[in-house]
């Protein structure tokens, strides 16, 4: 269901608006794709439990968020992605699709750190909360930290 509210990108539904509002500095929120062990994971963040944005991909869901949530600005890299798995140095369409996103969402250009699958895992049990699309992937698996307004 969209929101009926000005302002608002219309994909967000009141339990992620409310998830995002919960959230304070230096929180960090997971984005990521159908092939995600995102129910799982998500049993284990501060949220507890899973948050869906249906019928979205990574990026168009991405700046839906960023529209509303800083990102931190004290940290070198706010944003970190999930390596390709046997290639470290490996790229995927989605990690450019995101990378535009940011720099466009920021008016800048944004550091993006990778981490390995399972201290990404790791990394995503210790979260705020998860919200999963839609986003077929692969690797389309993104830590992003709150800043402040």
């Amino acid at each position: 269901m969209g929101t009926m509210l000005k302002g608002i990108p219309r994909h967000l539904s009141a339990d992620i608006l409310h998830a995002l509002m919960l959230m304070g500095h230096g929180d960090d929120l997971v984005i990521c794709d159908v092939n995600h062990p995102a129910a799982t994971i998500a049993a284990r963040t501060t949220y507890g439990r899973l948050l869906n944005l249906p019928g979205c991909g990574i990026a168009e869901a991405t700046e839906a968020i960023l529209a509303l949530m800083p990102l931190d600005s004290f940290v070198p890299a706010p944003v970190w992605r999930m390596e390709v798995v046997g290639n470290p140095d490996g790229v995927v369409p989605v990690f450019a699709a995101m990378q535009a996103v940011l720099d466009r969402s920021q008016g800048q250009p944004v550091r993006m750190d990778r981490l390995e699958r399972f201290a990404f895992y790791e990394a995503a049990k210790r979260a705020f909360c998860i919200i999963r699309t839609s986003d077929p992937g692969p690797y389309g698996c993104f830590i992003l930290r709150k800043g402040v307004v």
